[in-house]
């Protein structure tokens, strides 16, 4: 995250060369607002907040949590639903040589 935003600050300090004020002006404040935002914001005070609050900062209302979809993005459900349906066979049962004749 950092190191894009110091593309982003770079892009935005190269609008200062230009010869329009007003396109200079607007490189100054973006770049600025970049670096206030990716360095005190996102790694200063998120952090401490989210330090702050703890478990709290992750709760949910119910009504919230009953209109939004339960997405599983990582396949947890998946897994747990496909090893429950797995049988072991059994040990004893027949055995059934594979390969080439």
């Amino acid at each position: 995250m950092a190191a894009a935003a110091i593309i982003m600050i770079s892009v935005f300090v190269g609008f200062i060369g230009m010869n329009n004020p007003t396109i200079q002006t607007r490189g100054v404040g973006l770049a600025s607002a970049v670096a206030f935002d990716a360095f005190v914001v996102r790694m200063a005070i998120a952090p401490a907040v989210l330090a702050l609050l703890g478990h709290r900062a992750w709760w949910l209302p119910r009504a919230l949590n009953r209109v939004l979809p339960n997405v599983d993005i990582e396949g947890e459900a998946l897994s747990r639903h496909v090893a429950a349906s797995v049988t072991v066979p059994d040990a004893a049962g027949p055995w059934i040589p594979v390969g080439r004749d």
